[in-house]
């Protein structure tokens, strides 16, 4: 089991993620694939999971998204370390250099275990990292008119059959959408549709909106296993 880890020594963590170093976390490591399993509940997500494989240089799998005028200069701006290009001392990686939250897709690329718990009114999504947390409102909550805008947005979620459908807004323009250094605006919109297709495996599809600084819809999987025998660390 990895030691615990205090706040003094965030910096120590920043530069591990800084450099794209897959983190096995001394829980036995990533799975490699999808394992077969009991049967189960698809609407049951509750449980400790953890990213399969490791996004290497810092963006998400399949296509690189088309990005606008606007998009690309926030891009052209960036000086991520995840790479290689750019060291700890020249990134400005916000995650790295003034502790903000990742935001929302971001928050998966982080190498940390996050625990699902289902409540009559909400979901909530538990991170590791940073001891982030996120609420998702499953009771006909709406997105307010007035939606103060934040790191990780306001998210209401709903049953689509056995996908769990999220909907967030409401996001400041403070994160970059990816550790490669995709920048976005407040306009961004996230929708997120996970499924749990066996006892072991737990699929997400993120579809990423942003008039401003994407040229179109931007939609990337990821997969994440189960770990019951793990809990979530300090």
């Amino acid at each position: 089991m990895r030691n615990l880890w205090v706040r003094p020594a965030l910096f120590v963590l920043a530069a591990m993620l800084g450099s794209g170093v897959a983190w096995a976390q001394g829980r036995g490591g990533r799975g490699q694939g999808p394992i077969a399993g009991p049967p189960h509940d698809p609407h049951d997500l509750t449980g400790v999971w953890n990213m399969r494989g490791f996004a290497g240089g810092g963006g998400f799998p399949g296509a690189e998204p088309k990005l606008t005028a606007f998009g690309e200069e926030l891009f052209k701006q960036a000086k991520s370390s995840n790479s290689g290009e750019y060291t700890l001392e020249d990134t400005n990686d916000p995650v790295i250099t003034r502790c903000f939250l990742p935001g929302v897709p971001r928050i998966y690329l982080q190498p940390f275990p996050w625990q699902i718990v289902q409540t009559p009114k909400e979901v909530i999504f538990l991170f590791e990292y940073d001891h982030t947390v996120r609420h998702i409102f499953t009771d006909g909550t709406k997105h307010p008119e007035d939606v103060t805008p934040s790191y990780m947005g306001h998210s209401i979620g709903r049953w689509d059959g056995n996908t769990f459908v999220v909907d967030t807004v409401g996001f400041n323009d403070k994160t970059w959408l990816d550790r490669a250094g995709r920048g976005h605006s407040d306009q961004l919109h996230v929708i997120e549709r996970f499924q749990r297709v066996n006892l072991n495996d737990l699929e997400l599809e993120i579809t990423m909106e942003d008039p401003k600084a994407l040229a179109g819809p931007w939609t990337t999987h990821v997969q994440f296993q189960l770990h019951p025998e793990w809990t979530l660390q300090e």
